[in-house]
């Protein structure tokens, strides 16, 4: 399996979890179980009423995310800044508070970056990662670190939010190499934990009905992501504890999608998402790793 196998997955698994959670976001488990049993199918639904297959920001706003750096052949905050601002020009189905009131904010100042905030340690520039990971690979870490924060900081300038980001970047990129997950664990999670004490996700109880914060928000991921042993049950797993569940299946698909590879994504899951949307996350994936591959000019 090629790095860019594994990118194409990747990016079908964020699709994927975002469209899957979407259906019980803001439920809790109870409220799931009653109404569905157990969550496993692209019905749509949910309190946006979304078509079976569709997707929320966490899938849009990964794309327009990709498309500046397509564009520009580079992370440029300005540019991403501008496509992020284009984008909610667009009336997405859903946007967050926290990047709604900082790209208001850019409109107004022209600067793609936020003041920093302690409070704005949410998921909204976690979610939308993937195209960081992807295009950076291979690069220095400073100059991963630094891409990352490029495009956070755009709506969320804080110490959590860019732990986060680094942190799934980086096993992102190890998992596209072929790395397992104990390797992301001892590599990438326990320095995470170490640093943040805020992340440690054993011995704490299941996280059920995650929140925004991206701290309650990488607890069910880690959960989900380290304590099943296969693509359709980590999703399954961290969307039916609900909450923020598309954000939480976004992050998970695009981590699973990394390790498990495309060919255990089940057909039923890939034939149901948004055509266009499944179209464009493959050719963003190939085009991003191509750039990643491209010598610098």
């Amino acid at each position: 399996m090629t790095t860019t196998d594994r990118a194409i997955a990747a990016y079908l698994g964020l699709a994927i979890g975002d469209a899957l959670g979407a259906t019980v976001e803001f439920m809790t488990p109870r409220e799931i179980a009653a109404q569905y049993g157990i969550h496993d199918t692209l019905c749509g639904g949910g309190w946006l009423h979304l078509k079976p297959g569709k997707v929320t920001d966490d899938t849009t706003m990964s794309l327009a995310l990709g498309r500046s750096i397509l564009a520009q052949g580079k992370v440029d905050a300005l540019a991403v800044a501008q496509a992020f601002d284009a984008w909610m020009r667009a009336k997405p189905v859903d946007i967050g508070n926290t990047v709604r009131r900082n790209l208001m904010q850019f409109r107004k100042t022209g600067s793609p970056t936020a003041s920093y905030s302690d409070h704005d340690a949410g998921n909204g520039a976690a979610m939308r990662i993937l195209p960081i990971a992807l295009v950076t690979i291979g690069q220095a870490e400073e100059t991963v670190r630094a891409a990352c924060r490029a495009q956070a900081h755009i709506t969320h300038n804080s110490v959590l939010s860019d732990a986060a980001c680094e942190c799934l970047v980086f096993m992102v990129q190890d998992a596209l190499r072929g790395a397992d997950k104990n390797h992301l664990l001892h590599q990438h999670v326990h320095p995470l934990v170490a640093k943040h004490p805020e992340f440690k996700f054993r011995d704490i109880s299941q996280s059920n009905n995650p929140s925004g914060y991206v701290v309650d928000t990488l607890h069910a991921v880690f959960q989900s992501f380290f304590d099943t042993d296969g693509f359709s049950d980590c999703l399954i797993d961290v969307v039916n504890r609900g909450g923020d569940a598309d954000t939480t299946g976004a992050i998970a698909g695009m981590l699973a999608g990394a390790v498990y590879g495309r060919q255990v994504i089940p057909e039923e899951w890939v034939k149901t998402l948004d055509t266009d949307i499944r179209r464009l996350c493959e050719a963003q994936a190939c085009a991003l790793m191509q750039l990643a591959n491209e010598p610098p000019k």
